[in-house]
């Protein structure tokens, strides 16, 4: 027996102090994910669907991680990564270099936040544009149905066949509801025409958006809209002597004989506030929905093509918006069919503008 400890003797000394070093190491860590943030030691990863430069969505959210920088926050970032396995990955790669906040900014990154966020309860987390949420996690977007609206005026003085082409990306309540504001916008200065829907399942790919296009193109359209990531469909418009409206960040360039104007995101608005409210130690999850008021989306600057009256018009809706006395969802509003959706004196609610799932009239196009 004696012989037996003696052997066993030097193990359990390794043993021990292996577990003390664990131990050491675990309550090490324990005290610094207690500490406050700050400056110092934050660091503020994204997680990105594209390119930083790709001219469209991902360019214009990495806006809010350059505000942070500009302040002297530290900050990480992936690109193209996918709406699969990949996000997950993505994002226990940045926990691993040290973030301890996370920004996942697209739709499909919602399930793998939300189950990283769950293991690591001490990671501040948002999600871009989606539903699900917990103590750790909050969503933002922005009211950029509003935008569209304003968009839809552009777009409504401009056209001359009354045929508004829309080239969108998936069926869901964001595209939906950019949609439909976008087709009431444009029936507030031309009533009789009608605004078609080509989706596409994709948030960036420009040939399968440049296809699109030019199937609406084919059919009388004179103005595109788009609810894409490329400018692909800025160029097909440009190609066929037609008109485009952007979206997500100014792009004159891309089609300067087109290009009318954008409905555009300023996503520092969210990431800077957010920071803040983690540096003075008063951050909350919540859910972020703002719009023209708080400076979250706007409309770009109107191009020098665009229809002679269309500055003024938009001015004033925006300045509505603004004040509260336009409400883009308020009745009467009847859907494609013509059957009444939403009475006359009566506004749809946020939840109801958040999960639409309806076309309103005017709109040529199917939902699964």
């Amino acid at each position: 027996m004696k012989k037996i400890f003696a052997r066993l003797l030097p193990f359990c000394t390794v043993l021990c102090l292996i577990l003390c070093v664990l131990s050491g190491c675990s309550k090490k860590n324990d005290k610094k994910r207690n500490e406050p943030l700050t400056k110092e030691n934050l660091l503020v990863g994204f997680v990105y669907i594209g390119s930083i430069n790709d001219q469209g969505y991902t360019q214009a959210q990495d806006q809010g991680r350059l505000a942070l920088e500009a302040e002297g926050i530290k900050t990480k970032y992936v690109e193209n990564v996918p709406e699969d396995e990949g996000c997950e990955k993505a994002i226990r790669g940045l926990i691993e270099e040290g973030c301890n906040v996370i920004y996942t900014t697209s739709y499909g990154f919602m399930d793998s936040t939300i189950k990283v966020a769950q293991e690591f309860p001490y990671i501040k987390f948002g999600h871009c544009s989606g539903y699900k949420r917990s103590a750790n996690v909050s969503t933002y977007f922005g009211r950029v149905y509003e935008a569209r609206y304003l968009a839809g005026i552009v777009a409504g003085m401009k056209t001359k066949s009354k045929k508004i082409g829309y080239v969108a990306a998936y069926p869901i309540p964001e595209c939906i509801r950019g949609i439909n504001a976008f087709a009431l916008g444009v029936q507030s200065v031309s009533p009789d025409a009608t605004v078609e829907v080509v989706w596409t399942n994709t948030w960036f790919d420009p040939s399968t958006e440049k296809q699109a296009a030019a199937e609406l193109l084919e059919k009388g359209c004179d103005v595109l809209a788009q609810h894409q990531d490329s400018t692909a469909t800025q160029i097909a418009a440009q190609g066929k002597g037609a008109f485009a409206i952007g979206y997500n960040v100014d792009s004159p360039d891309a089609a300067p004989k087109a290009y009318l104007t954008a409905p555009v995101f300023h996503w520092e608005t969210f990431i800077l506030d957010d920071v803040h409210k983690i540096l003075d130690g008063i951050w909350k999850s919540r859910a972020y929905w703002e719009g023209l008021a708080a400076g979250m989306t706007d409309l770009a600057p109107l191009s020098l093509i665009c229809a002679n009256g269309t500055q003024e018009k938009v001015n004033e809706a925006k300045a509505s918006i603004i004040n509260g006395s336009l409400k883009i969802f308020k009745g009467p509003i009847h859907n494609q069919n013509g059957e009444l959706k939403v009475a006359d004196g009566f506004r749809m609610s946020d939840d109801d503008i958040w999960n639409m799932n309806w076309f309103v009239q005017g709109v040529i196009g199917t939902l699964p």
